[in-house]
């Protein structure tokens, strides 16, 4: 590898000190330490990625799906999972192998007006998902404590500061909470699906067996499919990875790979598996008790209490607001990611911030319909979808960019396919909203 395309040096902090020193050892072979403890080091940036995964918007798209069509759509969950996986680990490859994230890649290599018009779709993209986060993390303080939403929408915002704040002591703090909000929301779901008790032989069924059944299934999955794969994550990962750990050769930077990518593994499965659970508890909660029609975030909670025990729609709030809290600071991370990459302008983060999270602000301020905004939010991001993903298949089978980390002919193939199933699924999406509604 040529030594002009190393990473940068990493953006670390006194909390990181620790954690790089343990992975210079590892890639250096010098670490005597167990195989957990050699991988410790590298686990973090899929996490704070995955977190994307398991925002308010998927409770929505979850719910809903389960609430109407039972297990049908498990498999939709896991076909989302398995395609996040591919495009996740091929954005922490492009950081790894450049040094450079999917923003800045842009700026580089497509001409001026064409990037510009992607800063300003991605920008828009960005301010979408707060919106959606922002209103999950407002609604989670709505139903457990009772705040007004405009109250608990800035709530929100001061919250979403303070943890992005952990970013003055270097990634490994941040990386750390963020993958404590991801335990306590799997913690959460775990319990919901032990109180519902639900058909473990169907579930293993519906997961692993395509199903449709009609038109609104169909566009069921694609709402699935849009709240999983989200562009401002692909965006994301490849800045998270960037700047993290500095590899010296050409077998380390390979070793760093293997690591990463059971770092997107590990996550993605977690996210993928909280997903799963979102979707049977409203199966086995709401469509067994011939509920189909719960289709908001606030029906399910009200729901809950009464079927399951007030437990149930407590533990419920928690994760809502824990899901909110962590995707509300992870979007608005993502919102700089893209201003910073497309624009190389040095900008005060606490502008970058503020311009990705004031429209939420807004918009809850307006108090309009949260589920209604929710859906709208998903179709925007819909639109941006392919402007992340084709860049990222393009780069990265490129051996000018990538190096001796370039796709193989399977992988780009195996990318192909799924960009091409991601924006056809995604454009039916909008053509049913917009056109058809």
């Amino acid at each position: 590898m040529d030594q002009e395309k190393l990473p940068h040096a990493p953006a670390s902090g006194r909390g990181d000190e620790g954690t790089l020193k343990a992975a210079n050892e590892v890639l250096s072979g010098k670490s005597d330490k167990g195989r957990l403890a050699r991988l410790l080091p590298f686990l973090g940036p899929a996490f704070i990625a995955s977190v994307a995964y398991m925002d308010p918007g998927n409770f929505a798209t979850n719910i809903a799906a389960g609430a109407k069509y039972g297990y049908l759509l498990l498999w939709v969950v896991v076909a989302s999972n398995l395609t996040a996986m591919l495009l996740q680990t091929l954005s922490a490859k492009l950081g790894i192998a450049s040094g450079a994230n999917l923003a800045e890649q842009c700026r580089t290599h497509f001409p001026r007006p064409f990037v510009l018009f992607m800063w300003v779709l991605m920008e828009i993209v960005a301010m979408a998902t707060d919106l959606a986060e922002f209103l999950g993390a407002a609604l989670g303080f709505n139903l457990l404590f009772g705040i007004p939403l405009w109250a608990a929408g800035l709530l929100t915002a001061v919250a979403t500061f303070l943890i992005l704040s952990l970013e003055n002591y270097g990634f490994r703090p941040l990386e750390a909470v963020i993958t404590v909000m991801v335990g306590v929301v799997a913690a959460c779901y775990l319990v919901e699906t032990l109180i519902d008790r639900p058909a473990w032989n169907q579930v293993l069924h519906y997961a692993l067996v395509p199903h449709f059944a009609g038109p609104e299934s169909v566009l069921l999955a694609a709402g699935i499919l849009g709240a999983t794969v989200m562009p401002h994550a692909i965006f994301l990962h490849s800045s998270l990875t960037q700047n993290r750990i500095v590899t010296r050769n050409a077998a380390q930077q390979r070793r760093l790979l293997r690591f990463e990518t059971v770092d997107v593994g590990i996550a993605m499965g977690a996210a993928g598996m909280i997903n799963m659970a979102m979707l049977i508890m409203a199966a086995a909660t709401f469509f067994n008790q011939g509920l189909t029609s719960i289709g908001t975030i606030e029906e399910a909670h009200r729901t809950l209490e009464p079927l399951l025990g007030p437990a149930s729609s407590w533990v419920f709030g928690i994760s809502l607001l824990a899901a909110g809290l962590s995707s509300a600071s992870v979007g608005t991370m993502a919102g700089q990611v893209i201003m910073q990459g497309f624009l190389h302008t040095h900008i005060p983060a606490w502008i970058r911030r503020l311009v990705t999270m004031l429209p939420s602000l807004i918009v809850i301020a307006l108090g309009l319909d949260p589920t209604r905004t929710l859906v709208l939010s998903q179709v925007v991001l819909s639109f941006g979808l392919p402007f992340a993903v084709i860049p990222l298949v393009l780069f990265t089978a490129r051996r000018d960019i990538m190096g001796i980390l370039v796709n193989r002919r399977l992988t780009t193939i195996a990318a192909s396919l799924s960009a091409a199933a991601i924006v056809t699924l995604n454009l039916y999406l909008v053509y049913q909203i917009v056109i058809l509604r």
